[in-house]
């Protein structure tokens, strides 16, 4: 269920320095999760499998399943936070948030459609990240396509 975020009128749009403080923040979570699962399917393939070592990352299955891991692993990581609270470890960091147009937390079909266009918003040299300079509501490509807007939060009260 989508929960109505607060201060709605306090918030304004994320220009492209904040995304990019917040993409590092979180792009070392992300690497940490897939040493993690990477060693997790290591452990799998040399220990229940019973591969030598010297037979791994040699059979196109193994390679094309870690992929997938890790794809599915980056995707929980995101997802989870976007959608649970609209903010990663990262966005939290530069006050951001990802939300609906109208103020809601994003579904999981909009945290999937936003993975996968950062994805090739990447893949095209960042063009998708850049689009924030040219967009008059300083959305990315992501943005535009999950129908969903990243704002920056006022600072806490003292």
């Amino acid at each position: 269920m989508q929960r109505r975020f607060g201060q709605l009128d306090d918030v304004w749009p994320a220009g492209l320095g904040r995304r990019l403080g917040a993409m590092i923040y979180d792009a070392f979570l992300v690497a940490a999760i897939w040493i993690l699962v990477a060693s997790l399917h290591l452990l799998f393939l040399r220990q229940v499998l019973g591969i030598p070592a010297e037979r791994i990352g040699i059979d196109p299955a193994q390679v094309a399943s870690l992929r997938l891991l890790l794809l599915a692993s980056g995707f929980a990581f995101f997802a989870f936070f976007w959608v649970r609270g609209g903010t990663t470890l990262g966005m939290q960091a530069w006050r951001l948030r990802v939300q609906t147009r109208d103020g809601h937390s994003i579904s999981l079909l909009q945290s999937l459609v936003r993975y996968l266009v950062a994805g090739v918003s990447l893949a095209v040299f960042g063009l998708g990240y850049l689009w924030v300079l040219f967009d008059a509501e300083r959305r990315s490509w992501g943005d535009i396509a999950s129908g969903t807007r990243v704002v920056v939060l006022p600072k806490p009260a003292k």
